[in-house]
């Protein structure tokens, strides 16, 4: 929508709230009337994390990990009521003359209109669909932990969970010259569509072995059990789903110590370690952005689109466990 006038100091815009039970619910919100040289954003669309934003939705976000999953403007605490999101894309309606009439993305909460500092706007690379930017966090994710692995040319990698961030991974291990990438998921219907963004497929009951890499993206315990199973002498295995307050069975008996394998860990709120140096978080999130711009195959994931208006009765269905589909957009009116 756009947004409101209510008088010479305040604008009105809606945002969408979590209640911590598993409920969702759209509020008006005041904005202050942003200063000239503050950015006032009209939101187009917006991308959810179906794996963190259910647990944010059902007040499953872990008491020890209340501030550092803190979303960039969040308001509200965990478990709930809180505003939650971190992908917005919007043109920019008012504000530097630089910036008005551009398309930005925003690590910015379900809203559609809000202000935020210049610096929090990265405006979208040439070619790159206002839809398809929403993906920007799944890719920083996936970059972040392809450089967490260590992959190299002519490794076989092997990613374990065909959801968004498997698949992106995937994608991105495919350019890597010689690379040999298998996407191994329970549900054959990515079959396809791991095989479009330049990757094999496998069920789990055919998942390689003595992979030199292995990504585990399917936030469960058996698809961790295929992964660890995947590895080959001394392989890196990547953990990268969040479970939550949920405690995960790990399988270290068999052969585990006895291959060396090594089990790490990769989140996106810091650069990797072998990247940290020399990347800022924005320069990663610009690389991102322009790795989305370069492949609209991309355009594939985003299979469930909802109206912001419809949010409140579609999106707690769209986020159960359980629920099929990739990635989840919100489109705003």
């Amino acid at each position: 929508m756009t947004v409101t006038d209510n008088g010479p100091e305040t604008l009105s815009a809606r945002a969408l709230w979590y209640d911590g039970h598993g409920g969702v619910e759209l509020r008006e919100e005041r904005l202050a009337r942003p200063d000239p040289r503050e950015p006032l954003v009209r939101t187009l669309f917006s991308g959810v994390s179906r794996g963190t934003e259910r647990l944010v939705c059902r007040g499953r976000v872990p008491e020890s990990e209340w501030r550092r999953m803190r979303a960039p403007r969040q308001e509200g605490e965990f478990p709930g009521p809180v505003k939650y999101g971190y992908a917005a894309v919007g043109r920019v309606e008012a504000g530097p003359s630089d910036l008005t009439g551009r398309m930005v993305f925003c690590l910015n909460p379900h809203q559609d209109a809000f202000s935020a500092p210049a610096s929090a706007l990265h405006p979208l690379p040439a070619g790159l669909p206002p839809r398809r930017a929403v993906l920007a966090a799944n890719m920083e994710t996936a970059l972040n932990a392809v450089w967490d692995s260590g992959a190299g040319p002519c490794d076989r990698a092997v990613v374990v969970g065909g959801g968004p961030v498997g698949l992106l991974t995937a994608a991105l291990l495919s350019r890597l010259p010689g690379v040999e990438v298998t996407v191994v998921d329970v549900d054959e219907q990515r079959r396809a569509l791991a095989e479009s963004l330049g990757a094999g497929f496998a069920p789990p009951g055919d998942a390689p072995r003595d992979a030199d890499v292995v990504f585990h993206a399917s936030a469960t315990a058996a698809g961790l059990a295929t992964a660890l199973a995947a590895a080959g002498e001394e392989a890196t295995v990547v953990e990268m789903s969040w479970h939550g307050v949920d405690d995960v069975a790990v399988p270290l008996g068999r052969a585990f110590h006895a291959r060396r394998l090594k089990l790490v860990s990769s989140q996106v709120g810091q650069v990797a370690p072998s990247r940290r140096p020399r990347w800022s978080a924005r320069r990663r999130l610009g690389a991102a952005l322009a790795l989305l711009a370069a492949d609209e195959r991309y355009d594939l994931l985003l299979d469930t689109e909802i109206p912001f208006d419809d949010a409140p009765s579609a999106l707690p269905d769209a986020l159960a466990p359980g629920a099929q589909g990739l990635a989840v957009v919100l489109r705003y009116p």
